[in-house]
């Protein structure tokens, strides 16, 4: 059997948007049979929040959207990260800049936007941690769908 790929959903703290779009590829990978090909996880550029449940609107805009049993605490990405997973999607430029700031000389992971497989062409995904209703959190969770379901078609047929 080949190599599980490994993919890796960053954002600033870990409780937003990179806990929705692991949920998210999760539930894709159940919905197309690739469980078997796919393994994913989350993890924040700063330690602020390590160890916390997502932000509540997070949960509730992934329970609205039928994924119930998706569960996580937030942990910061390691130098072991840039050669344990094969790519490493951050959701804005601004995380892309700080994982190519951080990333080891020995990195092998593709660090991306993840939004760059949007179909619709909406790369960067906001953080709503900010907002103050989950108006946000549902938008990033379809951008995450559009997104993951662009990357999981485009890379359906490679193997390692």
């Amino acid at each position: 059997m080949a190599r599980k790929r490994k993919v890796l959903m960053i954002c600033l703290g870990n409780i937003c948007r990179s806990p929705i779009a692991e949920a998210v590829f999760n539930d894709q990978m159940n919905k197309i049979g690739v469980s078997d090909l796919w393994e994913v996880q989350s993890a924040a550029l700063i330690g602020y929040h390590t160890g916390k449940n997502p932000d509540r609107r997070a949960i509730t805009t992934l329970k609205d959207k039928g994924i119930m049993n998706y569960s996580h605490k937030a942990r910061p990405i390691t130098t072991d990260d840039f050669t344990k997973f094969d790519w490493i999607f951050g959701m804005d430029n601004s995380n892309i800049q700080e994982l190519n700031n951080m990333k080891p000389s020995n990195c092998t992971a593709k660090i991306e936007l993840l939004g760059n497989y949007d179909p619709e062409g909406e790369v960067l995904i906001r953080d709503p941690y900010y907002d103050s209703d989950s108006n946000g959190f549902h938008k990033a969770y379809e951008q995450c769908v559009r997104s993951i379901k662009g990357f999981l078609e485009k890379h359906k047929d490679n193997t390692m």
